[in-house]
């Protein structure tokens, strides 16, 4: 069983922001059983540094400030005319149409929610990047730590888990609280290693969706900023560097029915 990033996607928990959500995975034939929550055997994680070039950080602030107006006429021609959109395993771009409109319909920029533009935004705030392995010259954000393969592997054998039961944090010391409140008794911190999250079914999630359920490597339970964590395999948007500049070159995620 791999706890490694990969091309298909699987959703994470229920009501992520559009940037956390995860890549689906496969579909299995035979479902799995899966070892009741418990205490592990942490598996270290190094954070990526932020990318170093300062002409990516100016495309950054100026894709911010698009994102704020909702600025689809200024969005257009910083999107590469080869823009692709892999939700699972496929590329459902529109070659035919204009690259921006594949854009739009992949991170839902267009309607009266428009809910992409706010994930356009976080996506801008991202500093790391990691380059496409399946295309020259693009880079993907935001970028995911790096670990051990073998331990991941084994502790996703020994809790009978994936992926998609997984994530990082951002930074170490991230406090742990007893109850999905800001107030609430911290139980515990979080390390850098790959952290359990817990499926959360309560009413309060399903409305404010503002913590994570996790579960530390002691098996304490407790809640976290979902903005505090990341999943592994999550959705990127990805850019290209083009001689006229930084460019937007794609999406890996979204939903391919929308």
């Amino acid at each position: 069983m791999r706890l490694r990033r990969c091309r298909s996607r699987r959703r994470f928990w229920r009501r992520l922001s559009p940037r956390r959500r995860p890549r689906r995975r496969a579909k299995r034939s035979k479902p799995r059983r899966r070892s009741p929550p418990g205490p592990y055997k942490p598996v270290a994680i190094t954070l990526p540094p932020p990318l170093n070039d300062p002409s990516f950080e100016e495309f950054r602030k100026q894709l911010a400030a698009l994102a704020q107006k909702k600025d689809r006429a200024a969005l257009t021609p910083v999107v590469a005319a080869s823009f692709f959109w892999v939700p699972e395993d496929t590329d459902l771009a529109d070659k035919k149409k204009p690259a921006i409109d594949n854009m739009a319909k992949a991170l839902s920029l267009d309607g009266a929610d428009a809910l992409g533009w706010d994930a356009l935004a976080a996506y801008a705030a991202e500093t790391t990047t990691m380059p496409d392995p399946q295309r020259a010259g693009v880079f993907c954000a935001p970028a995911e730590p790096a670990f051990d393969e073998k331990a991941a592997d084994e502790l996703a054998n020994a809790t009978q888990t994936d992926a998609s039961d997984w994530a990082f944090p951002l930074r170490d010391g991230i406090e742990v609280r007893s109850t999905a409140k800001q107030d609430a008794a911290v139980v515990d911190k979080l390390g850098l290693y790959l952290v359990r999250v817990l499926a959360d079914d309560s009413p309060a999630n399903a409305v404010l969706a503002t913590f994570a359920k996790v579960m530390t490597p002691s098996g304490k339970v407790g809640y976290v900023p979902i903005d505090a964590i990341l999943p592994i395999g999550g959705e990127q948007l990805c850019y290209i560097k083009e001689a006229s500049g930084w460019k937007i070159a794609g999406f890996l995620g979204g939903e391919p029915n929308q």
